[in-house]
């Protein structure tokens, strides 16, 4: 392992380029995730320098006092098999330790995870589709109900409370964000936003299967009917599985949500669609 590695705290600038990163690897990040991710968390990205030049990167964001969650793990391809990646990983976790920490993996690295303490919660599934169709009755903008609102609607579906990230991801340009009201009170939201290639939707979070059903069809609505969308469901939900089948979307791959300590209490019967797989 090579031991002239330079690890510190990466800045707004070397996000961009690790979303970069990303899109080369085929994760297809939305046009603003640089600007909420960096809102969840200043110091959430750490990365590796040999000299000047950036050769690893992990996210490492922290929600609240107990929770983290890890992903954007890329190690540039000339700079892989050095013990580079290894070393960032490493150093990464340090900064949640003592926090129950989330990722979601590539299936076929789960040992790899193990042997850093993660455990198999579920797997989740990203499916393909494309846009189209009617908006549903009674769906509304995610603007027309208080805030305060929404943040403890979502509170139910995440181990802590993300405000902060949550403010900046229903509102970034080209982004729809929608929601159900049932009985006086929010009953259901979702947000659609533009990536790289086509949209991702992306929270849908539903009290049921048929007001997912609607936010679902609302969002495609306002994807054209050319562009591709993507929605990332757990497949534990089998009335998730249900909606994407119903749609005709078909799977693109899938990864492993795992946890290192005790898994987050969160209402994934609810859950139609994962926010992100970069930060849970």
């Amino acid at each position: 392992m090579k031991n002239d590695l330079i690890i510190r705290t990466m800045t707004r600038k070397e996000v961009d380029m690790a979303v970069d990163w990303a899109a080369a690897e085929g994760w297809n990040p939305g046009i603003h995730d640089a600007d909420c991710f960096w809102r969840a968390d200043t110091n959430g990205f750490v990365g590796g320098w040999l000299g000047d030049e950036q050769v690893a990167a992990i996210s490492v964001v922290r929600y609240g006092s107990s929770f983290g969650f890890l992903g954007f793990y890329i190690v540039r391809p000339d700079c892989r098999g050095k013990g580079y990646g290894l070393q960032v990983w490493n150093a990464g976790l340090e900064r949640l330790e003592g926090r129950t920490v989330g990722l979601d993996g590539v299936i076929a690295r789960q040992e790899n995870y193990r042997k850093s303490g993660f455990s198999l919660a579920w797997n989740n599934a990203r499916y393909e589709g494309k846009g189209g169709g009617e908006t549903a009755p009674g769906v509304i903008p995610v603007g027309s109900v208080p805030k305060t609102e929404l943040y403890g609607y979502d509170r139910q579906f995440f181990a802590e409370a993300r405000e902060a990230f949550l403010e900046c991801w229903i509102s970034r340009p080209g982004t729809q964000s929608l929601c159900v009201m049932h009985g006086g009170r929010l009953a259901g939201y979702g947000v659609a936003r533009p990536c790289r290639n086509g949209y991702k939707i992306g929270p849908l979070f539903a009290d049921t299967p048929e007001i997912a059903d609607d936010l679902f069809v609302s969002l495609k609505a306002g994807v054209p009917e050319t562009e591709s969308f993507f929605l990332d469901i757990p497949m534990a939900n089998i009335e998730a599985v249900a909606l994407v089948d119903r749609h005709g979307m078909h799977p693109v791959f899938e990864t492993a949500r795992m946890y290192r300590g005790e898994a987050p209490e969160i209402g994934l019967p609810r859950t139609y669609g994962i926010t992100s797989f970069e930060l849970g």
